[in-house]
């Protein structure tokens, strides 16, 4: 099995250990007596929008944040459209301020903490990455930060917080009104908390001080973050040295991590797979197995693997050998809806359909932990914060 590996060694010349330096930020927000309903202003994140929804975003207010998120390539009009909306009164800055968000789902809860994270590089062992990255995505979010100057969406991560105490100090915030409540994408409901005690500001910082985070969403934004960081420069404290974060325990019963299934567009087909009757029964066959779900030629089949991680594994043993030296990238399709998956291949957009179980998030922070990064599209944290709650002005001339 070829991992690739993340470096491991510390740059730090003081010589002091890297640390998750998570702070309070003025953050910016809708001034909803003037933008109208925040439901109508939040969309999903930039890169999960096809272009239906974004006409349809477009269309339920000319302060939806997709307007500055989702520019095309006018990248200068994002970010005129930023100020106007800041000059019009569209926006506010609330005083220094940490958050807690709180989404329901189908019946579930999960709860995040938003505030400013200090930009660190890869190598400093704190903030993880778990999936590779591509030029592209890059290249465009960092022309869109170059305009705007500004954290438009928070990037997601995901933290171990079994003894650090921030459980107990989301539970008192959330007893507390909320300052805003609104019904997001995909059937969601919201709740956000703007916490300004600078005695809980203190504490949050102090418990992450020991801990790493992994990112949970937003790899190619991270990366761009740290571009601009580097390109604008500013002290230590600068605005510009941190990203707008949005922080989950693991152990957040609401923590839901989806699978992404594979269509190969050429290759040949795969065999040696166990037999099963249906999708439904395929899928069942994944659950505390390392497997993939195989289907080409209207069959089904669950193709046991060797090793320890199935998306790897499939990767590997399958996927690369099919394959040789061809960009898998260029050869596959994803999608988290396995009925979808088989559409295609029965249409001719594919020749087989691979699918994955979802995968565990705590092995996926081990991994990362061990400087191990998996294939793209491995997992898919969900649902997905809505741009729009918290934006952040990467100033660096101002000190967070």
């Amino acid at each position: 099995m070829r991992w690739q590996v993340c470096p491991t060694s510390v740059t730090w010349s003081s010589g002091a250990r890297p640390i998750a330096d998570v702070r309070a930020v003025a953050g910016i927000r809708y001034r909803l007596s003037r933008a109208g309903d925040l439901s109508t202003l939040v969309a999903p994140p930039y890169d999960v929008i096809s272009e239906t929804e974004l006409s349809r975003y477009r269309s339920l207010s000319p302060f939806n944040v997709v307007h500055v998120t989702r520019p095309g390539t006018d990248y200068e009009r994002a970010g005129r459209t930023f100020e106007e909306w800041e000059h019009e009164g569209i926006l506010q800055a609330d005083e220094p301020s940490m958050y807690l968000h709180e989404v329901a789902f189908n019946g579930r809860r999960r709860r995040d903490l938003i505030a400013a994270l200090r930009l660190q590089p890869y190598e400093d062992r704190v903030v993880l990455p778990h999936e590779r990255t591509h030029r592209g995505p890059k290249e465009d979010r960092l022309a869109l930060m170059r305009a705007t100057h500004v954290s438009l969406e928070p990037l997601w991560f995901v933290y171990e917080g079994r003894v650090s105490g921030l459980q107990q100090i989301t539970e008192v915030v959330s007893r507390r009104s909320p300052a805003v409540q609104f019904h997001g994408p995909e059937s969601t409901e919201h709740r956000l908390w703007t916490i300004t005690d600078r005695a809980i500001q203190a504490a949050v910082h102090a418990a992450f001080e020991g801990m790493p985070v992994l990112i949970a969403d937003g790899h190619h934004r991270y990366e761009t973050a740290l571009a601009y960081a580097e390109e604008v420069g500013g002290p230590p404290d600068a605005a510009s040295r941190f990203t707008l974060a949005l922080l989950t325990d693991i152990d957040d019963p609401g923590l839901e991590v989806l699978p992404t299934h594979r269509v190969l567009k050429a290759g040949v087909a795969v065999t040696g797979g166990e037999d099963a009757p249906s999708l439904e029964a395929t899928l069942a066959g994944l659950h505390g197995r390392v497997a993939a779900g195989v289907y080409h030629d209207h069959r089904f089949q669950v193709l046991p693997l060797e090793g320890n991680v199935a998306v790897v594994e499939l990767h590997e043993q399958v996927i690369d050998n099919i394959l040789g030296k061809r960009n898998p990238e260029d050869f596959l399709l994803y999608t988290r809806d396995a009925g979808e998956a088989v559409r295609w291949v029965d249409e001719g957009v594919g020749v087989g359909a691979f699918f994955l179980d979802a995968p565990d998030p705590r092995q996926v922070l081990k991994l990362a932990q061990e400087g191990k990064t998996l294939p793209q599209k491995s997992t898919y944290f969900y649902p997905k914060p809505p741009s729009g709650m918290v934006f952040l002005r990467l100033d660096a001339n101002r000190r967070i």
